[in-house]
């Protein structure tokens, strides 16, 4: 059995909005929610690694789905202790594990499309050459429904806009659900969440509210999970490396409407008048 890391908050539960006066095109005051972004300075074994910008919701697996998804952590046994500090806006995680070439792996850095800036350290897809996915099959009813579970969630959107929502989910129940101001930042959270509680991603759907780039497809590959669903579009490397990964990419889905860009023989379409819904 894993023995889970000591884990200590300070100042746990960071609010997630703030109240705002704002003034409209008439000059008329209203309340407005805008969305807290703070910083998050991130130390392994006191050696600094990266300041995330972040809402600061589960910054612990935030901090631990980095640095797994990056290759500072092999193994979640090493893990001593995380702690989070926001009087001091630091996070430090102490491990078993001495990180050898942890000055080369920060000097192999990518910046990559996320928002604020994702980075992708070191030869991520070396790592990535050998991973053979299962091709499950996903009926469109199933997606419909998922959808439709989707709507009620986003609450920190809905309220301030301005963040990314990410879920790990399984056929229409969503086990988990993030906001965060940069989609990376969220994948991460889920990522170290799934990582701590040893839990595996082969019959699970990944959904973001961001677009498909290839840092994203590249971390929902790491999870394992072979299902990426967003809300937004495709890059041209996004939908490269998920045919190539062979994960099934399903992008503009709102609503019954959805545009499928790899994996179309894991689609089983059993809408009747699924077209007619389409074009509407």
């Amino acid at each position: 059995m894993t023995q889970q890391p000591k884990i200590i908050l300070t100042r746990e539960g960071v609010e997630q909005t703030i109240d705002v006066t704002v003034y409209d095109e008439y000059g008329e005051p209203m309340t407005k929610q805008i969305a807290c972004e703070r910083p998050l300075t991130v130390y392994l074994n006191w050696k600094e690694i990266v300041t995330l910008m972040t809402l600061g919701a589960r910054a612990d697996m935030l901090v631990l789905g980095y640095l797994k998804n990056q290759g500072f952590i092999e193994q979640v046994d090493a893990l001593e202790s995380v702690i989070i500090d926001w009087d001091t806006e630091s996070a430090a995680v102490i491990t078993k594990e001495q990180h050898e070439d942890i000055d080369k792996t920060l000097s192999q850095k990518t910046v990559t499309s996320g928002c604020g800036q994702g980075t992708m350290y070191g030869n991520v897809m070396k790592k990535l050459e050998n991973l053979v996915l299962p091709q499950p099959t996903i009926k469109q009813s199933t997606l419909y429904g998922l959808l439709e579970a989707l709507t009620h969630h986003n609450d920190t959107y809905r309220a301030a806009g301005a963040v990314h929502g990410c879920a790990v989910c399984q056929g229409t129940e969503i086990l988990s659900f993030v906001e965060d101001v940069g989609r990376h930042n969220a994948v991460d959270t889920l990522a170290g969440e799934m990582w701590l509680k040893g839990q595996t991603g082969e019959d699970k759907i990944f959904y973001t509210t961001g677009r498909l780039t290839s840092e994203m497809v590249i971390k929902v590959a790491q999870m394992g999970i072979p299902v990426l669903l967003s809300r937004s579009g495709v890059t041209q490397m996004g939908y490269d490396l998920a045919k190539q990964l062979g994960i099934t990419m399903i992008a503009r889905a709102k609503g019954h409407r959805f545009q499928l860009f790899s994996g179309a023989e894991n689609m089983v379409f059993d809408v009747k008048g699924s077209q007619e819904n389409n074009n509407e």
